[in-house]
């Protein structure tokens, strides 16, 4: 490109950006809920009476919205392996909005790709939600996989079970 065709071309773009000034008035910032750290605490307690009465110790992680744990507790009698896998599939659940179940069946079909994407596919990952809005995720890792499940899947019941003030501006 010569200077003139560049000159030219810098113009018009500066004139479009100028002449649409309001499409940059949408918000810089948006506002969010995560969970706290008494909501994670309390869906700690709920996946530990889930696990006591199944008879199956596990670890628990509870993440933010963004993957970062919140709280986390390793029952007596799990394998060591086990606190990380609770936290990656916690993590897998909050990133991807979805039960970890759904990514492992995804892989299972042959989605072979999500292997790559430094998820932990495995059940056990369930999403916490306020209303539609994910705030966070648990992950258990226990002995068997079925129990993962239910104890996710009891825990996450019991966090929409909690009631939800809307917070004061």
């Amino acid at each position: 490109m010569t200077s003139a065709v560049k000159r030219i071309a810098s113009s018009v773009c500066l004139f479009l950006v100028s002449a649409s000034g309001s499409s940059w008035a949408a918000e810089p910032t948006l506002s969010v809920k995560t969970i706290s750290e008494s909501g994670a605490q309390q869906v700690i307690l709920a996946a530990e009476r889930e696990a006591e009465k199944l008879h199956a110790p596990c670890a628990i992680a509870v993440v933010d919205a963004s993957g970062i744990l919140v709280a986390f507790v390793k029952m007596d009698g799990v394998r060591a392996g086990s606190p990380d896998l609770a936290i990656g599939k916690a993590r897998t659940s909050a990133l991807l909005q979805r039960p970890s179940e759904e990514t492992e069946d995804n892989i299972n079909r042959g989605r072979t790709a999500l292997i790559t994407a430094g998820l932990m596919t495995l059940r056990g990952g369930m999403p916490l939600k306020t209303g539609e809005e994910v705030v966070g995720a648990v992950g258990i890792a226990g002995l068997n996989k079925d129990n993962d499940v239910a104890i996710a899947q009891s825990a996450a019941a019991a966090f929409a079970s909690l009631p939800n003030p809307s917070p004061a501006h």
